[in-house]
């Protein structure tokens, strides 16, 4: 055996294609689409991806292996990805690159006080803007150097993701949901619409936060957002 065959694997290096090569990104995400987007454009760029749907899901992948990358959404259905977000930026050694995701822009600063270098905003669909916010927060020394090549064409989901998430929303809406949940769908299903362009769910989601909000009774807003999930799992069914 020679002494190069002792040499561990060298990683492999980013190209001008897929600058972040040889880098692994965990996307603490509960919703199936905006994975499904973070995956297309991890993959485009080289990275390798992993899910975790809530926040005990992402402290035990976190328990077993260290990503370069990890990008956080806030609406989680056991809590706020502001308390995961804070207490990566408090660890040492500290993850290279520390993201908050959510459909609501007024979240960026919650994210920034939480210690993130970055927010992605939903929908998630620019592929340029994905891989500017990942290498801009990269310690100097591990960014890709030289042109970057970067596909103009949309990302776009896959529509089962979409539908995957529609019925899940639908089965935690069997029986009464408690005012807890209540809040977690509406935020969830108007961050799900707003990224697959679905104006009437987003509507239906709105009446339902507007309600939560105002303190009124949300019987009716949530009868006509089980409504519409059945018009769209029906919809899936006829197809």
């Amino acid at each position: 055996m020679s002494d190069s065959d002792r040499l561990p694997p060298q990683p492999p290096r980013p190209t001008a294609t897929r600058p972040l090569l040889g880098m692994t990104l965990l996307a603490v995400e509960d919703s199936r689409y905006a994975c499904d987007a973070l995956r297309l454009m991890a993959l485009r760029s080289g990275a390798r991806i992993r899910r975790a749907d809530c926040l005990q899901a992402a402290r035990r992948h976190l328990s077993l292996y260290r990503p370069t990358i990890a990008v956080v959404d806030l609406g989680l259905p056991d809590g706020s990805g502001a308390e995961l977000i804070k207490d990566l930026a408090e660890q040492s050694p500290r993850l290279p690159v520390l993201l908050g995701t959510s459909g609501d822009p007024f979240a960026e600063p919650l994210v920034e006080a939480a210690g993130a270098d970055g927010f992605l905003d939903k929908p998630l669909h620019s592929l340029l803007h994905f891989q500017n916010a990942i290498i801009a927060a990269l310690p100097p020394g591990r960014r890709p150097g030289g042109v970057r090549l970067v596909p103009d064409d949309p990302i776009r989901p896959d529509p089962l993701a979409y539908q995957d998430d529609i019925a899940h929303a639908a089965s935690l809406l069997d029986g009464t949901p408690a005012p807890q949940l209540a809040d977690y769908l509406a935020q969830f299903l108007g961050g799900l619409a707003r990224s697959a362009g679905d104006t009437t769910l987003e509507t239906a989601a709105a009446h339902l936060a507007e309600a939560r909000s105002e303190e009124r009774p949300v019987e009716s807003a949530l009868a006509h957002l089980a409504q519409v999930l059945r018009e769209r799992l029906d919809r899936r069914m006829a197809i």
